[in-house]
């Protein structure tokens, strides 16, 4: 029996209308030049892991770099939004108008992931706005931000640390993050035990204080990959590592990036984690220009 060729028309339509809204759209922000070569390459490590998103059924990533999108209508229908920038007082995302926007999209209940400095943003308003919507963040004269390296060899039952297996990286590991009380509605994903070594400098905004001397000295894991479910129906993510551009070419380092963006967009993380593989020609792609 045939059908009608309008309702052949209409079975199309309907079925490349329902593809399209089944769409998870992300949005990663990439923040300005920074640091020399291979380090803080927002705009590389971005589009990277865009690349990768891209090749997951019903995820569409979409870079912007210089850090923010040059029009608000970047964020229509995002699902999530992923922040990898220099932080503190030139965060991109603590202008008010800016933060506001992000608070309205945490209220529809859209997913915001933070990566390396993007963790870091004063005391106040955009603290309090990253504690609840990331669930942590990088305070100064309490977190530290020393190179290390840091070994993980146990992860909780998540989506995000499905097909991570242990793995050991250098990176510049941002630790003693501010959480909530009592960790509320937290999880931490990456932990680690820091060495003595890491605290070598004298005390300072980001190099050292008597808050974090005590927490390692009691022998206190530290949490460099935390995830957060909202009461607002929201998901978040807080990231410190990534400092070097060449860790994105582990396995382990890069699926739980990519199982948290897609965690946070509420769409389905497969049971081996999001696939994908680098080539060495991927990771020379993007780079900022930098002098040497």
């Amino acid at each position: 029996m045939k059908l009608p060729l309008s309702l052949l028309v209409l079975v199309a339509w309907s079925t490349l209308t329902t593809g399209a809204l089944a769409q998870k759209k992300i949005v990663l922000i990439a923040g300005k030049i920074s640091h020399g070569p291979g380090e803080h390459e927002h705009h590389a490590g971005c589009q990277l892991l865009a690349s990768k998103l891209n090749q997951q059924p019903g995820i569409q990533a979409e870079v912007h770099r210089d850090g923010w999108p040059v029009d608000d209508s970047a964020f229509d229908n995002a699902a999530a939004v992923f922040i990898y920038c220099d932080g503190g007082d030139g965060h991109p995302a603590i202008r008010p108008e800016r933060l506001k926007k992000l608070g309205d999209l945490m209220a529809k209940g859209v997913g915001l992931g933070t990566c390396h400095y993007g963790v870091e943003v004063p005391k106040g308003d955009p603290g309090d706005a990253w504690l609840k919507w990331t669930g942590g963040y990088f305070e100064t004269f309490w977190s530290v931000n020393p190179h290390w390296d840091a070994e993980f060899t146990r992860f909780p039952t998540h989506p995000i640390t499905r097909g991570v297996n242990p793995f050991k990286i250098r990176d510049e590991w941002y630790y003693h993050m501010r959480f909530p009380e009592g960790m509320k509605h937290v999880t931490p994903i990456l932990s680690a035990l820091p060495p003595k070594e890491t605290l070598s400098r004298p005390d300072g905004p980001h190099s050292g204080n008597p808050h974090v001397r005590a927490s390692v000295e009691r022998g206190e894991l530290q949490h460099v990959m935390w995830c957060i479910e909202r009461p607002d129906g929201g998901r978040g993510f807080g990231f410190t590592g990534a400092h070097f551009h060449r860790n994105w070419a582990n396995d382990d380092f890069r699926r739980l990036v990519l199982n948290a963006l897609v965690w946070i967009a509420k769409s389905e993380v497969p049971s081996g984690g999001v696939p994908s593989t680098v080539t060495p020609e991927e990771m020379t792609k993007n780079l900022d220009a930098k002098k040497r």
